[in-house]
Formats: C-alpha cells, structure tokens, sequence
C-alpha cells in the first residue's frame, strides 16, 4: 500500500480490531475470523482509513501469549480479508514472527506497542518496506499501570520517541513509512495522561505524523465516572480535541462516529477559515 494513501491532511481514523479473548473494550467480541473480517469490512464502509488488528491483549494487566496463539488468531482474519480492502491492514504486534507474517498476508503496516525496541522488528520494516508506528510505553502491559512515574512526562516521551524513529532510520526505514504515538494509558496515570493530551501538538515536531488512541481508555472513565462500553461521547470529546491539534490518525473502536465527529470538526474549521 503506496505510504501517500496513508497520509492526509485531515485526521484519518484508524478502526481498532482485537481478535483476543481479553481485551479491556472489545476482547471476545469477535468469536471467530468470519465476524472479524465482517467487523473490518463495516469499519471500512463506516470511513476507516486503516484497520489496525491485533492478536494480544496490551490492557492493563494483561499476560502475553505465545507467537503461535497469536498468529493463530490474526492470520485467519487477514486471510478473509485479502483483496476485499481498499485500505491499508496494520499488524498489532511486538513479535516479529507474527508482523513478519501478517505482512506477507497482505498487512502493510506494523503497529508496536514497545516502540520497535526490539532490533529484529526494525530490520523487518526496513527489509518488507512496512510503515512503522512507534509507540511510547512505560513498562509492560502486565504491570505498567502499577505505579507510573516520570519527570516531564511529555519531555520523556519526545526523548523515547526521537531515539527510535532515528533507530529506525538508521536501520533502513524511510522517513515518510513512520509515525509515532505517545502511548495513551500505557503506562500513565489519569494526570500523565492529561499532560500528553494537553501538549499532543508538540509530537508532531518531530517530523513525523501522530497518531493517538483514546478510545473508551480509563482516563475517560476517571474524568465521566462511565464504565468501558459508555466512554463513546468522551472518546469524541478527545476526537475533537486531537482533531484540533493536527493529530493525524485516532485510534477508535467506533468508527462510524469518530468519522462523523470528525466531518463535522472539518467543516466548522473550513467555514472558520474561510
């Protein structure tokens, strides 16, 4: 997938598809690989711009599995959806094993939650030509919202995010296949959380489109006091905001209303500028 149709000026929407029996908002939603390629196929018609999939819980908590559990979950929803997507796919994963072959089932995007710490996931993006998304995270899924704690947390995360796009680029990974994304509730607390949200527009200076994932996240929850399944009308609220601060991609589970809070923000900003 050509990296010009990732890119876009307006926010793009990435729909978050979790083919796992224990994610924190949509774990077990989808039992089989048939509902998960439907769900896919209607975020795409909803007005996804990537489909992000992915095969291991990274919520609060979670126990990682094995590299074949999880391709055993990913692979068969890839292969459903080959050459029925107009729009990138993204592997969700920080093993190589599996990016390397949810890739060759058609995914042009590898989305890692540690950042591409790992040397192998580096030289994979530069050997397949993969768009790579760098994420921040404090730790590790298991125990990262045990006691966070940073100086500066936006300053620390810059420094995270600078070291690993030029990690990226010194492996052989163009510019223009990178993104980065400061980790949303990986590894902050509700404070860390606002800090980042509130300066999200000082990502972007490093050269490289942001994408972010508020979506249903347990810092919407401490500000609402709502439980997971009713976080849609605050995951909008940061959908908004984001929209304002030039984040290119959030990262949502609803599409169909992100993409519609979105039309609406887009044609307030032309009519305000215009």
């Amino acid at each position: 997938m050509p990296t010009e149709t990732l890119r876009q000026t307006r926010t793009a929407v990435m729909g978050v598809l979790n083919v796992t029996p224990d994610s924190f908002s949509d774990g077990g939603r989808f039992p089989d690989p048939e509902a998960a390629a439907a769900a896919a196929l209607r975020m795409a018609a909803e007005g996804a711009s990537w489909i992000d999939v992915g095969g291991e819980s990274s919520r609060p908590g979670a126990a990682p599995v094995s590299a074949d559990v999880e391709r055993g979950r990913v692979l068969p929803v890839l292969e459903r959806l080959s050459g029925r997507l107009e729009i990138p796919l993204s592997i969700d994963t920080t093993k190589p094993e599996v990016a390397r072959a949810a890739l060759a089932m058609g995914a042009s995007i590898v989305n890692d939650v540690t950042g591409f710490t790992n040397p192998a996931m580096r030289d994979l993006a530069a050997e397949t030509n993969a768009v790579a998304v760098v994420m921040h995270m404090q730790g590790a899924p298991a125990s990262m919202q045990t006691a966070p704690s940073y100086g500066d947390v936006v300053s620390e995360i810059l420094e995270f995010l600078a070291a690993q796009t030029a990690a990226l680029e010194s492996a052989g990974v163009s510019r223009d296949k990178i993104y980065v994304d400061p980790g949303i509730g990986f590894g902050k607390t509700l404070a860390h959380n606002l800090a980042i949200l509130s300066r999200i527009d000082t990502f972007a200076a490093l050269g490289f489109p942001v994408v972010a994932g508020p979506s249903r996240k347990a810092f919407i929850g401490a500000l609402t006091g709502r439980p997971v399944e009713d976080r849609l009308a605050g995951t909008l609220g940061a959908v908004a905001w984001m929209a304002a601060k030039g984040v290119s991609v959030v990262r949502v589970h609803d599409v169909r209303e992100a993409v519609d809070c979105l039309k609406v923000f887009e044609a307030l900003r032309e009519e305000a500028a215009s």
